[in-house]
């Protein structure tokens, strides 16, 4: 609970109206330092009204020192019980030029018109990360900028309504890249595509003119696309034929492709890791000669048309293992057979791309090390560690970036999140009811519109990007064209099936292109 009775009385303080824009103040008129002063704000202890080293400007009774720090005794807050601008900065001069990267840790209620920390009057584009909504876990974000002319400002802001609060701490800013540039993939999976434009669908771009989806995707900044390969799929979808045809039109519009295994005629995932059709009675070590087989006549193929995969991924969401019963947990020497008979298919088509191992609940550190600590003990061999991560499922952010530092940490590879979404609204535009469709179900601070949509994502992208050593390379969206087409259900056995993602796509109910579409280009 962040409510102070001090606030309130603060509130009453206040000197300057809400409305003050936050830039009429020159930074250059704080006293300035070369280094980065009382960025734990330890300094002048609880209820300092303006922290040692740091200015303020706007409605600057919100802005405050306050006990409940994250790595000593006090935090720097903004608060007031009415709407309040308030910011509070730093003017650094005397810098050398180069790359500069600020870090800090950060909780929000959620609900400001802004909310975020700045680098400006660099000598560069200024450069802003928002506060990602946490009420009570504290998330680290990063901030990168390239100082020219020897003087940079760190700026807190906040533009709230009454109510809305923000604590943060542990502030640094250090010189050199420090791994922290920003991510490299801005992806989606689009594996819906082919058939649903074969059944109909159309893609517009946010004004009304019809197109290509990949284009459109293209467009607002997507760089990496995702395909799901099936073995047998009843529907004749997703398997060789057409990701070889899609990989074409995906290599045309400049982006990478990552190739998603799943080893199965239908979905799989933590709840069914179903064996084709045609591998059933096949013996374990049957098994992994199919493995091996289909990973590398569908890779090979690939290659031998010039869209060689970029990345590749054993197996989706192998939670339990996969080819059940005989790729099981419950056996993991067998599992490692059958995953690493994959990578070395992957290997023997191109030696320089990388594999993929990847699990669901994106927020259960617990979970990932039992599940890769197993895997290295049996002499799993993989170069990237994928999770999915939904909030309205797998807990909240701070568990999230816990869980993704941890994998990186642990295991010494790139991590990046291999599925994520959030609805843009709660109806349904086919008769299937929405997997997420009440307002219950939403993460707290993130409302089902494409604002909260575009939130959602850059705040999961900028915990990407703060994983240190720069070991987080980005985010896939899942599913970013599969709105409503009739004959595009879930199930690839029943023509009639509905979807009940369509609120999660990237494209609108009248088919336009979403203002969320802008996540892609998240620094």
């Amino acid at each position: 609970m962040k409510f102070h009775p001090r606030r309130t009385i603060r509130a009453l303080l206040l000197p300057l109206a809400a409305g003050l824009a936050l830039t009429a103040l020159p930074a250059q008129t704080a006293q300035a330092a070369s280094t980065l002063t009382n960025g734990g704000f330890e300094s002048g202890g609880s209820g300092a009204a303006t922290p040692a080293g740091w200015s303020e400007y706007g409605d600057t009774g919100a802005s405050y020192t306050e006990s409940g720090g994250h790595g000593g005794s006090y935090r720097l807050s903004h608060y007031s019980a009415s709407a309040y601008k308030v910011e509070t900065y730093q003017y650094l001069s005397g810098l050398a030029d180069g790359n500069y990267t600020l870090t800090a840790w950060v909780r929000s209620s959620g609900g400001q018109n802004a909310a975020y920390l700045a680098l400006k009057n660099c000598g560069s584009p200024e450069q802003r990360t928002d506060l990602p909504v946490s009420s009570s876990g504290w998330i680290r974000i990063v901030t990168p900028v390239k100082v020219t002319g020897n003087q940079c400002t760190i700026s807190v802001n906040s533009d709230a309504n009454a109510g809305n609060w923000i604590n943060v701490d542990d502030v640094t800013f250090t010189s050199g890249t420090t791994g922290t540039s920003g991510t490299s993939v801005h992806g989606a999976d689009i594996s819906s595509l082919a058939k649903s434009e074969a059944k109909g669908g159309v893609y517009r771009t946010g004004s009304g003119t019809a197109g290509d989806a990949l284009a459109i995707l293209r467009s607002s900044g997507m760089n990496y696309a995702r395909l799901k390969v099936w073995v047998n799929p009843a529907d004749g979808y997703n398997d060789k034929a057409h990701v070889l045809a899609m990989a074409k039109r995906v290599k045309a519009q400049g982006m990478k492709l990552l190739v998603d295994f799943h080893y199965s005629d239908t979905w799989a995932d933590p709840g069914a890791q179903t064996k084709p059709a045609a591998w059933a009675g096949h013996s374990y070590s049957r098994l992994k000669t199919d493995v091996y087989d289909h990973t590398y006549d569908v890779l090979s193929a690939l290659k031998a048309q010039g869209t060689t995969a970029d990345m590749v991924q054993v197996g989706n969401e192998i939670n339990g293992g996969l080819l059940w019963s005989e790729g099981s947990t419950d056996n993991w020497s067998q599992l490692a057979g059958l995953i690493n008979s994959g990578y070395d298919a992957v290997k023997a088509v191109n030696s320089a791309t990388p594999v993929a191992l990847h699990l669901a609940k994106g927020g259960d550190k617990a979970g990932t090390e039992w599940w890769f600590d197993n895997a290295l003990a049996n002499g799993v061999r993989f170069d990237a560690i994928g999770l999915s991560y939904y909030g309205y499922w797998h807990g909240p952010l701070a568990d999230f970036q816990t869980t993704l530092d941890d994998a990186a940490a642990r295991y010494g590879k790139p991590v990046f999140v291999a599925e994520t979404a959030y609805p843009f609204r709660l109806d349904s535009d086919d008769p299937l009811t929405n997997q997420i469709d009440t307002t219950a179900e939403l993460v707290p601070g993130y409302p089902a519109t494409a604002a909260g949509q575009a939130r959602w994502m850059n705040d999961v992208a900028s915990i990407v990007e703060a994983v240190p050593n720069g070991r987080g390379l980005g985010v896939f969206y899942w599913e970013a064209t599969w709105t409503a087409v009739p004959g595009n259900g879930w199930d690839p056995a029943d023509a009639t099936s509905g979807n009940g993602w369509e609120n999660q796509a990237l494209f609108g109910y009248d088919d336009r292109a979403l203002p969320s579409l802008s996540w892609f280009n998240h620094r």
